[in-house]
């Protein structure tokens, strides 16, 4: 007889005599060994404290009595040893506890759940692979197969990718070691809206995976006053809640004074520029079709270090036709290194 089996009539005998799974285990001995044996030998494991014996069943299968018992301390896996020998000596007796099956089945459950929830998916999305028949539930190889083919099925594979999960933000500060500050968490997010063919509800689903704390909290009061809110109100409210206090102006007029640090290099400033300017736009200080403008403007007004690159690219010649980010960060770096493509 398998442990998972001698596992199972543990579990059987337990709930048939009302006893404790976590004070409760069983053992295999020969048939005339007394209860008083049992006892002494059992307790010698120190982690278990006082043993009684609670019933005992022979077996004739193993040809052998089994023994039902229960410990003053808790079972524990790690501290209960998967036989003991007899304190007269002889053949070991095996210890069989529900802490191991019991402890891997929760884990597998919660592991389950969890990939589940993630994919915003339900156990009643699994059991609809199975349309004549229950899913599955003895074989943990055939469940793994049931979702893998559940998210074959229900994930697109085109649409974009590359936003499709975000990274984990929860409005705590400073921000936890794995998470992302809010504004580029916000970036990522903006994007996915933005970019991705999938419909309002995956979108949402997908901000609402990532936040978890103080944000989560936010999308749910959005969500219980308009349970139809667009991904982009939500984003909005947590805007609102962690995002900057200052306003459009405020955020133009510092993007206004920013200058090239000592050493920076000048396609590094450009980024920085870049970034307080997104800023700008989203917060209405400019609209998005003078970005090109300003961002050109700024950089010639900012690098202070970088005079005799800004003429070899003809910088101040090209304000009537500015590039867009893209080009001119392109150029300056091929400027920067001759030996990029």
């Amino acid at each position: 007889m398998e442990k998972t089996e001698l596992a199972s009539e543990l579990k059987r005998w337990c709930r048939g005599e009302g006893l404790d799974e976590t004070h409760a285990f069983m053992t295999i001995v020969p048939e005339d060994v007394e209860i008083s044996e049992v006892e002494e030998t059992l307790e010698t494991i120190k982690s278990l404290g006082r043993v009684r014996v609670r019933g005992r069943n022979f077996s004739a299968r193993l040809n052998r009595r089994m023994v039902l018992c229960e410990s003053k301390e808790t079972v524990r896996e790690e501290s209960v040893p998967s036989e003991v020998v007899p304190i007269d000596g002889g053949e070991a007796w095996p210890v069989i506890i529900l802490g191991g099956a019991q402890a891997a089945a929760e884990e597998f459950n919660s592991k389950l759940k969890g990939l589940l929830q993630a994919e915003g998916k339900t156990m009643e999305d699994l059991k609809s692979l199975f349309p004549s028949t229950p899913p599955p539930t003895s074989s943990t190889e055939s469940i793994l197969r049931a979702v893998g083919d559940l998210l074959e099925k229900t994930t697109k594979p085109a649409d974009g990718g590359s936003y499709g999960r975000l990274r984990m933000f929860s409005g705590a500060l400073p921000t936890p070691p794995g998470e992302e500050p809010f504004d580029n968490w916000l970036e990522q997010a903006s994007l996915m809206v933005e970019e991705t063919e999938c419909s309002d509800r995956e979108k949402r689903r997908r901000i609402i995976g990532s936040l978890k704390g103080p944000a989560l909290e936010i999308v749910k009061a959005v969500r219980h006053a308009d349970p139809d809110a667009s991904p982009k109100e939500c984003l909005e409210a947590l805007e609102s809640a962690f995002g900057s206090a200052e306003s459009g102006d405020d955020l133009y007029f510092a993007f206004r004074l920013m200058q090239q640090q000592k050493g920076e290099k000048l396609s590094d400033f450009l980024r920085r520029l870049e970034r307080s300017l997104v800023k700008v736009i989203q917060r209405g200080g400019l609209p998005a079709s003078g970005k090109d403008q300003a961002r050109l403007e700024q950089l010639l007004r900012g690098a202070i270090a970088s005079d005799l690159m800004l003429i070899q690219l003809r910088l101040r010649e090209r304000r009537a036709a500015p590039p867009n980010f893209l080009q001119l960060l392109t150029e300056i770096r091929a400027e920067e290194d001759p030996c990029l493509p």
